[in-house]
């Protein structure tokens, strides 16, 4: 995966001399020590697994045996794959141009977007993409959860009285408007570890039931719309739904911010180190619940394979309160990066000091905000693939791909260069075709959707 290390910096690369000068001022060295982002870079590399795993395996993932149902067993089984080769592959390049140029560190994905394509013209490509992706993520966790909890109180307690889903995602709020204060990467690598367990525990939950109920006699491999247009939409909608499924691209710059870095030790090869285990353990999780799953439901299978499994119920329900405690990590884990988007805004920009008071109103703020949007929009499998095509798909499959073109410069038709053309090629056509499914669906749910049900 090493680069060939462009003209400008090749000679000085390897030069274990090199030192990063600062010539920061002492307040904006307070300012930086502040932010989250740049708070703290003391992670070691396990750090990196945590965090990838929790960003990665996500709630999307449950939504994979819906997406096979709408794919087929040959394209559903493609899309996982070359989603999974891609995704790792733009992984490992972002991660490598943390520190291409010597003695600088592009701690924010913005940072290096702006270094290949200018200053005003790289921000504007890379934040608003990147800025789209953490609150979609964030509200399509915070209605997950939500969901999570309610299915969760139906199976331990038929008899009570049903509760209305606009509940149970401000209960999971409420755990989000504490957590929004810790300050940084590194003080939420508890609730990363607990997040990572529990989603690790509940896909092996999600296929061993499937597995325990086999193949079910209602269920077919089939089309699952009935109508050549409608199978069309649902196959646009899947790709998006299996692009959502690998989003942690949109925090990895900032993740490995945290990491100390030195010439002989550069933070790169901890979060190689990382990604790399935690991609072996994506594969473990997603690869069984989306196969198995639609190999048990078939095309009956509901947008969040939880759902459509009813026995055990002591098991079900244990594995949508381990969805619960995993979302609410994943939730902090991206809004860290919108916390320090506003933050600096604020206090660089706007000059507001960096107080306690400050960090409370802006992040209870934000938490407030996906909540009411979760509440009043709480179409998730719609949702899914909507988002997974919209603004996944650029930051995931291909921007990293056209950055690293721009900035390498590697020789037309090498093997870099044909690699990256055929993930900017595939990125670009699944950022066009999967919002047009995932809109369908959120047209089609809304017409029959009651607003604070």
């Amino acid at each position: 995966m090493e680069a060939e290390i462009p003209s400008y910096d090749r000679k000085n690369y390897n030069n274990s001399n090199i030192t990063q000068v600062d010539e920061r001022s002492a307040e904006e060295r307070a300012i930086d020590d502040w932010l989250p982002i740049t708070a703290s870079r003391k992670a070691r590399w396990w750090f990196s697994t945590l965090h990838n795993i929790t960003a990665i395996v996500g709630a999307g993932v449950l939504s994979l045996p819906y997406a096979m149902s709408e794919l087929g067993w040959g394209a559903g089984v493609a899309a996982l794959v070359i989603s999974w080769m891609i995704t790792l592959y733009t992984l490992l390049q972002m991660a490598h141009m943390h520190e291409m140029v010597p003695g600088r560190r592009f701690d924010r994905y913005h940072e290096l977007g702006q270094h290949a394509f200018g200053d005003k013209l790289g921000l504007w490509i890379v934040l608003p993409q990147q800025l789209a992706c953490l609150v979609a993520v964030d509200i399509v966790y915070m209605i997950t959860g939500g969901h999570s909890l309610k299915k969760f109180h139906y199976l331990v307690c038929r008899d009570c009285k049903n509760i209305k889903l606009t509940y149970f995602i401000m209960v999971t709020a409420s755990a989000h408007f504490v957590l929004s204060q810790l300050p940084s990467f590194n003080a939420i690598s508890g609730v990363s570890l607990a997040a990572a367990v529990m989603s690790i525990s509940y896909f092996t939950i999600a296929w061993g039931a499937s597995v325990g109920k086999g193949v079910q006699p209602n269920g077919h491999y089939g089309r699952r719309s009935m109508t050549t247009a409608g199978a069309v939409f649902d196959f646009f909608s899947a790709l998006g739904t299996a692009a959502f499924a690998y989003n942690g691209h949109n925090v990895l710059m900032e993740i490995q911010a945290s990491f100390p870095s030195t010439p002989q030790r550069p933070s790169k090869k901890a979060m190689w180190k990382g990604a790399i285990v935690a991609y072996v353990i994506v594969s473990l999780c997603y690869f069984p619940v989306a196969l198995i799953g639609y190999w048990t439901f078939g095309t009956t299978v509901e947008d969040n394979v939880l759902i459509t499994l009813q026995r055990p119920e002591w098991l079900v329900a244990t594995a949508n309160m381990f969805v619960a405690v995993h979302l609410i990590g994943g939730y902090q884990l991206y809004a860290i990066p919108v916390y320090d988007m506003t933050e600096t805004v604020l206090v660089k920009k706007l000059k507001f000091k960096p107080t306690w008071y400050l960090r409370f109103i802006t992040r209870n703020t934000y938490v407030a905000l996906t909540m009411f949007i979760a509440i009043t929009f709480p179409f998730f499998g719609a949702l899914v693939g909507f988002f997974g095509g919209f603004t996944f798909a650029p930051n995931t499959y291909f921007l990293l791909c056209i950055i690293w073109l721009a900035i390498y410069k590697p020789k037309r038709f090498s093997l870099s260069w044909l690699v990256n053309w055929v993930c900017i090629l595939l990125g670009v056509l699944l950022m066009v075709v999967a919002p047009i499914g995932g809109l369908r669906q959120i047209i089609l749910q809304a017409r029959t959707y009651e607003f604070y049900n």
